[in-house]
């Protein structure tokens, strides 16, 4: 009997199975994606989508089937302490959950139950001809080589029967949560950075209080111990309350507790307010711990990702949103190196970037976890925090409470926009191998935009239709590479950009290199790739958009891109004296402007400036040289 083939098994249909799975059907991948569970997630489990996060599902086209829900969205914690008094508790000061000073669409936590997230990406996939396989099991799987092209053996078995299947693959990924089947086999260890040492309780349910604050996010600390308050849809609310610390006299890290204790103890903590629960939907007790796996990858053909490499607190609301973007920076790479784009070698940066931000997510747990479980100082102790977004540059001198301290200063890894990954191949670093005296440097002050991190948003003008837009959620998450022309006057650069046109034109060049070989029957209306299926420009104005005829300013290769051209006329506070926002958000000159290159996940990967002459585009041969499969521009391939 014949075995079939995939080009991937994922295993575990929770937050990054689902993502991973999602963006490598769209892309044409064969996949087979199999859970133990019966159905998805019915109560519970994750809840909290970051401002990053949401933009990338909207970058998907997922943001929109997401808020259907109607989810509650944070806009401000609430801190809450002992009164001096010690008789009960009172507001100490509110501060926004994703404050001014970070450059956001979308300044609010999306919350949520996982579930209602985990259909949205069920549907998606369905659309694209996969089917979640249900309750099934990993049994085994070796990587045998037999099969060159479809090294990895898997098996595979009905939960509650004895259907059995062998199936092989090009790649296996574990998203099977902290339990893995996958990782036990391959031997991968999980490093603990500290004992447990506090036991919460977690509760969703429907209550009645005259709590003022319960309709936001909220930590209280009290004489009777600490609760966080997150709400949620539906006029559910979820409850983190603590329930052991290894402080108490008779400290146990498996202690346990009812529903009801639980709400006993929530009432103690939340007096002198009431407050009384109509439905409970899901409780859970667990320790607080904070590991990560020694590896997420021996070869680069068996993967893991999600909580199945990184465990810790889920009060932060970092576990999802952190799976979210382990799956996306796994799926392009994937994709490079099996449509023959990138080297294979690219693969070992899965580990490398991803990696390093899950053990600063757990640096940062374990700081946040540990000052949220001890008890405050009451508020005439520690003074006053900010009363309300606007106070934020005030409030500053009165800060002395270590928690508040914390959560200010971690704002920005919370929302998402934190990310940072080390210079490599990808993110250009003067110890690139491309080695141009045309790249720009945020360390020389020649750009705001650091390599390895998120694009600056920016807002422009669509010139096609006089629509204003975001520029960086233009491109959709399609595995392109995203080349920003940023084309500063016209008067100026018209030499400049007829030149780099000329250089994307000649034989050896990264764009004539990787052109579709399908180009001559690309549909009229393709706005995203009609050249490269690895490769979309936009090409951005310092002038106001009736001053922009396209196809007399652009010449054709770039003309072709009709729907990314866009004028730099929109007004920002971030720049407030600049002609040309964009440009000046990107920490390029109004007048001659640059070239910003992005990676297919949104993060920077070099700045280039824009010349006459072949310079420029000589400097990106010299860059995608680096990790692509061909040589380019007569640059040697250089290797990871």
């Amino acid at each position: 009997m014949s075995i079939e083939r995939y080009d991937i098994v994922i295993v575990g249909a929770g937050p990054v199975g689902l993502l991973l799975s999602t963006c490598l059907a769209r892309w044409g991948y064969k996949i087979k994606h199999i859970d133990m569970r019966p159905v998805p997630t019915v109560t519970g489990r994750a809840d909290g989508i970051q401002p990053r996060s949401l933009d990338l599902l909207r970058n998907m086209g997922l943001k929109r089937a997401i808020m259907a829900n109607e989810p509650a969205k944070v806009f401000e914690v609430a801190f809450w302490d002992p009164k001096e008094d010690a008789k009960g508790i009172h507001r100490t000061g509110t501060w926004p959950s994703c404050p001014k000073f970070i450059d956001a669409r979308y300044p609010f936590t999306t919350l949520l139950h996982q579930g209602l997230i985990e259909r949205v990406f069920i549907d998606d996939l369905q659309k694209n001809g996969v089917k979640i396989q249900r309750p099934w099991r990993i049994t085994g799987f070796n990587t045998d080589a037999v099969d060159k092209q479809y090294p990895v053996e898997v098996s595979i078995s009905h939960v509650d029967g004895d259907e059995q299947e062998t199936i092989r693959a090009k790649y296996l990924f574990s998203g099977e949560g902290a339990r893995s089947f996958v990782r036990e086999q391959l031997k991968v260890g999980i490093t603990h950075k500290d004992p447990i040492a506090h036991v919460w309780g977690v509760m969703d349910g429907v209550v009645r209080t005259d709590f003022p604050d319960i309709k936001m996010k909220c930590t209280i600390h009290s004489d009777a111990g600490s609760i966080m308050v997150i709400p949620r849809e539906a006029n559910m609310v979820r409850l983190y309350i603590q329930i052991a610390s290894s402080t108490d006299p008779d400290w146990d890290p498996r202690k346990t507790a009812t529903t009801e204790q639980v709400q006993e103890t929530a009432k103690k903590i939340m007096a002198p307010y009431y407050i009384e629960w109509d439905r409970v939907e899901w409780y859970s007790v667990y320790p607080i711990g904070q590991g990560i796996a020694d590896r997420y990858t021996l070869d680069e053909r068996v993967f893991m990702g999600g909580d199945c490499c990184h465990t810790h607190s889920p009060k932060a609301g970092q576990g999802m949103n952190t799976a979210f973007l382990d799956a996306q920076n796994l799926a392009w790479k994937i994709h490079h190196v099996e449509s023959g784009f990138a080297d294979r070698s690219i693969l070992k940066s899965y580990e490398s970037e991803r990696k390093l931000i899950a053990e600063n997510l757990l640096n940062f747990d374990a700081q946040y976890a540990k000052l949220f479980s001890q008890r405050q100082p009451s508020a005439g102790e520690i003074g006053h925090v900010s009363k309300s977004a606007q106070d934020q540059g005030q409030a500053e001198q009165h800060e002395d409470n270590d928690f508040i301290k914390t959560f200010k200063a971690s704002c920005e890894f919370t929302s998402g926009y934190g990310v940072a990954y080390n210079e490599n191949i990808f993110n250009w670093s003067e110890n690139h191998p491309a080695k141009s005296p045309l790249f720009l440097s945020e360390k020389a002050g020649t750009t705001t935009q650091r390599p390895g991190r998120i694009l600056t948003p920016a807002t422009v003008t669509r010139v096609a239709d006089a629509n204003v837009v975001h520029l960086e959620q233009e491109i959709p998450l399609n595995g392109s590479y995203r080349l920003y022309l940023f084309g500063g006057k016209p008067s100026v650069t018209k030499r400049a950009i007829v030149d780099f046109a000329s250089g994307l034109k000649k034989k050896g060049s990264f764009y004539q290199t990787y052109t579709r070989s399908d180009s001559d029957k690309v549909n009229y209306h393709e706005r995203h790739n009609p050249d490269s299926l690895f490769f979309t420009f936009n090409t951005i104005f310092n002038a106001q958009r009736p001053d922009i005829e396209v196809r007399a300013l652009l010449p054709d290769i770039l003309a072709r891109y009709f729907d990314h051209v866009y004028a730099d006329d929109i007004w920002d506070q971030r720049v407030p004296d600049a002609k040309a926002a964009a440009h000046a958000k990107m920490g390029l000159t109004e007048d001659e402007g640059g070239v910003v290159v992005v990676r297919p996940d949104g993060y920077v990967g070099c700045v280039v400036k824009l010349v006459e002459g072949s310079g420029t585009v000589d400097a990106l041969n010299q860059y995608f040289s680096s990790f692509c499969t061909k040589s380019l521009g007569g640059v040697e391939k250089a290797q990871l």
